[in-house]
């Protein structure tokens, strides 16, 4: 029975987010309102807030995260921190491709575009290199203080917000942008070339 209380509750927080990002594309995000959305998503405001405390969390809130981190510690134990992280992303990237990538682009690209959503975007890059940094730690059995592991985390993370950006400006294939920032990373750790 919990199983099928927790599908609702995902179905209902997906239906609001969506309806959300339906409403901002046609009025904007300023003139959306929270009430405008719950009505939408034919639930109550009371409804919405049990699910997102704020508007911003309704268009920020992905639960990407969670899904790097656990494919990062499914790599293999021989892969380097930098291996592991870009095969990782290349799985969770499968995942994530499996639903609406354009909705997906666009929810970046508004993110990107609206000044208060991109400052609290960079929380949650925050929370990415946290998730990453207990990945590594526990794929290489450090702490996850140690600072090599806190660096390591911390460029993997700005190498896909990289990536990220560039998918949702100019569009193309999201993979192999990520793919690509990753080499430039690695290209950046083996020092100058000539």
């Amino acid at each position: 029975m919990s199983g099928l209380r927790e599908l609702k509750k995902e179905r209902t927080r997906e239906a609001i987010q969506r309806e959300a990002l339906r409403l901002i594309a046609i009025r904007g995000y300023e003139a959306t309102t929270c009430e405008q959305i719950a009505a939408a998503a034919e639930v109550a405001p009371a409804t919405l807030f049990r699910y997102f405390a704020t508007k911003e969390d309704i268009v920020l809130q992905d639960g990407y995260d969670p899904l790097i981190a656990d494919a990062v510690r499914a790599r293999p134990a021989r892969e380097s921190s930098l291996t592991a992280v870009r095969r990782g992303l290349a799985d969770a990237l499968a995942v994530v491709y499996q639903g609406d990538v354009e909705a997906i682009r666009q929810r970046t690209a508004l993110i990107l575009s609206v000044p208060g959503l991109r400052a609290r975007s960079r929380e949650q890059q925050d929370s990415l290199v946290t998730h990453l940094t207990r990945a590594l730690a526990e794929r290489s059995g450090r702490s996850d203080t140690d600072m090599g592991i806190e660096v390591a985390a911390s460029a993997c993370a700005a190498a896909l917000e990289v990536a990220v950006a560039r998918w949702a400006r100019d569009s193309g294939d999201l993979p192999s942008l990520v793919d690509a920032a990753f080499v430039a990373l690695g290209r950046l750790t083996r020092g100058p070339h000539r």
